[in-house]
């Protein structure tokens, strides 16, 4: 069988593709297994500082491949915790967000249902103006199941989100942009975000990942919790080795060579 995803690493970057493009990247078992497998792989990779992840063809992902997914998932499945808070389907979503490294999104042609819940996990999404896109899943009578409300209470307003789950109308990149799923537009989404990740990639990694586990901290944590966060990272970080090294490099103009 044809490997569903893909992992490429270069200076500090995985370039993970979706690798269906015959179906627009649709989720089968075996795509929701190669993503689950994908995202620990990277979890243990110590040497990947941001991560793209972006889809082959002509499309991100185009949701469920419904005919093969007929037989579905019993109600037990979806109540296993397996992945720890989350079941298997929704950690295809879920799991980029708990990656110690920053994922950026790069998204085109298609995002539905399933799809634009896994897009959805990522710390940022670059997206080019015409895809389109849709909270699919009240078309088939279900509700979204794969992690989107947990990570979509941040991005977007309440009443936007109720309005586009109720409905299931598609919308596109663009009015996605207004509505706070997308952080910025790109005609080409994936050299954009591939560009990005290389610039995230020359700052000291262990700040970069402190900074992602303060934001996620952010969605549920109290003030007072996030506060004492902000310090205790900020203490491992003062006078390390990274740290001074991003001290003399910019006193020095030159560029930061950093350990992982």
């Amino acid at each position: 069988m044809e490997q569903r995803v893909t992992i490429t690493v270069a200076d500090g970057v995985a370039d993970v593709r979706l690798n269906r493009a015959d179906k627009m990247n649709a989720l089968d078992p075996a795509m929701f297994a190669g993503i689950n497998d994908a995202i620990a792989q990277l979890a243990g990779m110590k040497d990947v500082r941001v991560a793209v992840l972006s889809g082959e063809g002509r499309a991100f992902c185009a949701g469920l491949d419904m005919a093969s997914m007929a037989g579905g998932g019993s109600g037990n499945d979806l109540a296993a915790r397996s992945h720890g808070l989350a079941n298997a389907p929704q950690n295809v979503a879920w799991g980029w967000r708990e990656l110690p490294m920053p994922v950026i999104a790069a998204v085109h042609g298609v995002a539905m249902g399933g799809g634009f819940q896994v897009m959805s996990g990522a710390d940022i999404r670059i997206v080019h103006p015409a895809t389109r896109m849709s909270i699919r899943e009240t078309y088939w009578g279900l509700v979204p199941d794969m992690a989107g409300v947990a990570l979509w209470r941040t991005l977007a307003r309440d009443d936007v989100l109720r309005e586009l789950t109720y409905t299931a109308r598609e919308f596109s990149g663009a009015e996605a942009l207004g509505y706070g799923f997308a952080t910025r537009l790109d005609e080409e989404p994936r050299t954009a975000a591939l560009a990005l990740a290389r610039e995230i990639a020359g700052r000291n990694p262990q700040a970069v990942r402190a900074s992602k586990r303060l934001y996620n901290l952010a969605a549920d944590a109290d003030a007072a919790a996030v506060l004492r966060a902000e310090s205790a990272e900020q203490i491992a970080l003062l006078r390390s080795p990274n740290q001074i090294e991003a001290v003399r490099a910019n006193m020095e103009k030159r560029a930061a060579v950093f350990a992982d």
